[in-house]
């Protein structure tokens, strides 16, 4: 797959009325590079992946750094001096064109903005008008191929079961006195027996710990988990291989026959706060309309607000899905970012509204994948009632 990037980013540079894609990379502050030669290489220097709409990607790199990119089957340009990288540079970009990179006004979109504000006056300084990459990058790195589907829904099917799994062990030992590191050592067992890898370990969270988004049991920081407890896991994970995609998924449950009267309200409002995203999106391909990611983030917000849960959804809907858990696609976000990326077809992500008040949370997560043919498609379990965990 790297090898069809360079030639998809000269088609998605050309078709976007650019004059070309320049990618800066110093001492690893721009992997989206390396992402598009599909490795990763120590440079010491400035090193720049130029990409023209028209002609042949090349690299320009200083002399140091020559022999660590001489086995990448690309063209090379090599310079000695400041002066000397300037003039091989003004040489392709020209005053008066439009070239992308890695920047986003305002610093938008954070996943964008590589390139320092000293190197973006540079490039300016050379007449050229620089715009984001954003499109065009998600264009050629955030879309899945056929076995990247594949992938992703092997590992949505693992973590289906790991979930169904790690219910199950809190049912058959509560009364044995165990805790949220318990069920954590527990769900990486699982991955191992499956055949998954991972980025970060799992969010297994009781009571007021499940108000943290975030939230990761130590073996000196777990809480047990007895009788009347609720109980949020949140697991992420992929296929073994360099290429395949995550799997991100949230469940809640109560350990006990019937929850409280407060999670019951704060679940339904989640729950139909997350199927009105995938009921947006679906109507919104039934109709031909591309949304972009803030607006699907906009109507869950608006209607967890509705329930007067607004002040309690405190991050974005949902972010893009990838080789890596938080990838480069489009994200669904009007509240941490704007982000005005279309969704498109090949592109996968989270839907995950959550709501956080002090005594416990509930976020409720699936994935989706934007099939070119049928559009917006759910690739996870979906949790539709609370999990009632009955102690055996």
């Amino acid at each position: 797959m790297p090898d069809e990037r360079l030639p998809a980013a000269r088609t998605a540079v050309a078709a976007a009325g650019l004059d070309g894609w320049l990618l800066y990379d110093f001492r690893g502050s721009n992997p989206i590079l390396w992402e598009l030669l599909g490795t990763t290489v120590h440079t010491t220097r400035r090193c720049f992946l130029v990409l023209p709409a028209q002609g042949e990607p090349w690299l320009l790199v200083h002399q140091v750094d020559a022999g660590q990119v001489a086995g990448l089957a690309l063209p090379r340009q090599v310079y000695l001096s400041r002066l000397e990288m300037l003039e091989r540079l003004r040489s392709v970009l020209r005053p008066g064109q439009r070239w992308a990179m890695e920047y986003s006004p305002l610093g938008a979109l954070p996943m964008v903005s590589r390139v320092d504000a000293g190197t973006l006056e540079l490039i300016r300084s050379l007449g050229v008008e620089v715009v984001s990459s954003a499109e065009v990058l998600q264009l050629v790195v955030a879309r899945w191929t056929p076995g990247q589907v594949a992938s992703h829904l092997a590992a949505a099917r693992k973590l289906g079961q790991a979930m169904e799994a790690a219910f199950a062990f809190v049912a058959e030992n509560v009364h044995r006195g165990i805790g949220e590191y318990h069920v954590l050592q527990h769900i990486l067992e699982r991955f191992t027996a499956l055949g998954l890898r991972i980025e970060d370990q799992p969010v297994v969270a009781v009571g007021a710990h499940s108000a943290d988004p975030h939230y990761t049991p130590g073996p000196t920081t777990s809480a047990p988990i007895r009788p009347g407890d609720w109980l949020l896991i949140d697991m992420w994970a992929r296929e073994m291989g360099t290429e395949t995609i995550f799997a991100d998924i949230t469940w809640v449950a109560f350990v006990g026959p019937e929850p409280p009267a407060p999670q019951q309200a704060a679940f339904a409002a989640v729950r139909a706060a997350r199927d009105r995203a995938v009921d947006v999106l679906q109507a919104a391909w039934a109709r031909g309309e591309t949304l972009q990611g803030w607006q699907v983030d906009r109507e869950a917000r608006d209607l967890l607000t509705a329930h007067g849960y607004g002040p309690y959804f405190t991050h974005r809907l949902g972010h893009s899905l990838g080789t890596t858990v938080h990838a480069l696609g489009v994200n669904l976000d009007d509240f941490e970012t704007h982000d005005t990326r279309p969704i498109i077809p090949g592109v996968g992500f989270t839907i995950e509204p959550g709501v956080y008040l002090p005594e416990f949370g509930v976020r409720l997560e699936i994935n989706v994948f934007v099939d070119a043919d049928r559009g917006p498609q759910v690739t996870t379990p979906v949790q539709t009632e609370i999990v009632r965990i009955i102690p055996r």
